[in-house]
């Protein structure tokens, strides 16, 4: 998959178990880790990381296997390092303290 087709994937997927205020950033011109950075926010932690498995489990089904997973325990911040495009499922309040949109937007 090219860098949209994964975007909007990660999209999909995220959308289909209610994922909020999603959010995706251009960073290709900001980071060489990265090119796009997408943000969502869950509503427990339960609800993080399921959003988190679900990119998971969807991306290694369509020969997409994840780079790494961070923060899947604790489930205040999961990151799903997809190589081009980086996952972070937050719950509201760790989002908030953060601020990843003003930082890299």
């Amino acid at each position: 998959m090219d860098n949209a087709q994964l975007s909007q994937f990660v999209i999909d997927k995220i959308e289909d178990l209610k994922a909020r205020d999603i959010v995706t950033l251009d960073v290709t011109n900001k980071s060489t880790i990265t090119d796009c950075m997408i943000i969502c926010s869950g509503n427990s932690k339960r609800h993080v990381v399921s959003i988190a498995d679900n990119v998971v489990t969807q991306a290694k089904a369509a020969g997409e296997p994840p780079l790494g997973v961070e923060g899947h325990d604790e489930g205040e911040w999961v990151l799903v390092d997809l190589g081009n495009v980086v996952l972070h499922v937050m719950q509201d309040d760790t989002r908030d303290f953060y601020q990843l949109e003003k930082l890299w937007g």
